[in-house]
């Protein structure tokens, strides 16, 4: 038993010594195995404290980067809106600058044309534009513009094509000194007067040489008393004819002024010749803009066309009529200021 005792103690010292020895080897294993993971730990950390150097140094760059790209996009930023801002003022200068040439024309002129052909050119450029920041600007000249169609304009060719035309009939004008020729109107109202005086003697001799045919063979007595009622009919017809030619004669005209019936024939020439010069001067006085000239040259056309010419005359009614309608007409008109259009601008741009 002792012995048994002795060769199992042998065998379990000799079992234990093996496990000691695969202990001592798995040990020495797990150790060379851990100082390869550790050396492969430290080659890897050195890796990684080398990238995480070169990561730093790369995002201190991309820092710098992107501070100067942001640095670039703000200088970026406010140089466009500096150059918006500075074709934003350059379009208001612009218009500005036209506005102003066109109200110097309209005042010049005295028309309104080329102050709403300015305010229209601008409004479509400003809406071809569309900027925002502008929309008060537009606005404003949609006003205007309604202000300058709403002020009216002279028509300056019509009035120029009425004066024309009255100096053209200024020479056909009958005047109060010189009697009106029995021709046209005159000539054919005395026709009608002499045929209808002529009526009764042609009827009375039809009516005498009817009877007197008709009585012929009755008796000498009827047909002297045919014969006598022939020449009694066509004697009241010839005294009828002279009563008009002698009453034609006379004319009783009542004048005004006595002294446009002292002007001689020869001088009726130099007085259409100044009536004429009066309007032609109106007429260049109007297109010249020059209102109150054409006021004071009217005036005198008018005067003269009252105290010289015969006022019952439907032309020189006609003349006057037309020269009154452009004295009516010919005014200086007031060129509206477009304000509403300047303080919005003056506004944009002090707002910058």
């Amino acid at each position: 038993m002792l012995a048994a005792l002795c060769a199992a103690a042998l065998v379990l010292a000799w079992n234990t010594q093996q496990r000691v020895k695969e202990l001592e080897q798995q040990l020495v294993k797990r150790q060379q195995d851990s100082s390869a993971t550790a050396s492969e730990a430290q080659v890897l950390a050195k890796q990684a404290q080398e990238t995480s150097r070169d990561a730093a140094a790369k995002v201190a760059l991309l820092d710098a980067r992107l501070t100067e790209t942001t640095l670039q996009r703000s200088q970026l930023d406010e140089l466009i809106q500096s150059l918006s801002r500075s074709r934003d003022e350059n379009v208001l200068t612009d218009i500005e600058a036209a506005i102003r040439v066109a109200l110097q024309q309209s005042a010049i002129t005295g028309s309104l044309e080329p102050l709403s052909i300015t305010l229209r050119q601008a409004e479509e450029r400003l809406a071809r534009q569309n900027e925002p920041r502008l929309e008060g600007v537009r606005r404003a000249l949609l006003l205007d513009l309604d202000r300058v169609r709403a002020a009216g304009a002279v028509d300056i060719a019509t009035l120029a094509m009425r004066l024309d035309e009255a100096a053209r009939q200024v020479d056909d004008l009958p005047l109060l000194s010189v009697p009106e020729r029995r021709g046209g109107m005159a000539a054919r109202a005395v026709k009608p007067a002499a045929s209808e005086a002529s009526a009764p003697w042609s009827a009375a001799s039809a009516a005498a040489e009817a009877k007197a045919s008709a009585s012929a063979a009755a008796s000498p007595s009827q047909a002297q008393a045919g014969w006598s009622e022939l020449l009694q009919g066509g004697w009241t017809a010839f005294g009828a004819r002279v009563w008009d030619e002698v009453r034609g004669l006379i004319r009783v005209t009542p004048v005004d002024q006595p002294e446009a019936m002292l002007i001689a024939p020869e001088q009726a020439y130099f007085l259409r010749e100044n009536l004429k010069l009066r309007l032609m001067n109106a007429r260049l006085a109007l297109l010249g803009r020059q209102f109150d000239t054409v006021q004071l040259d009217l005036r005198d056309a008018l005067s003269a066309l009252e105290r010289y010419f015969d006022r019952h005359s439907k032309r020189v009614q006609s003349v006057a009529e037309m020269v009154r309608q452009v004295k009516a007409q010919a005014r200086k008109v007031v060129v509206p200021r477009p304000d509403a259009t300047l303080a919005a601008m003056a506004a944009v741009t002090a707002g910058r």
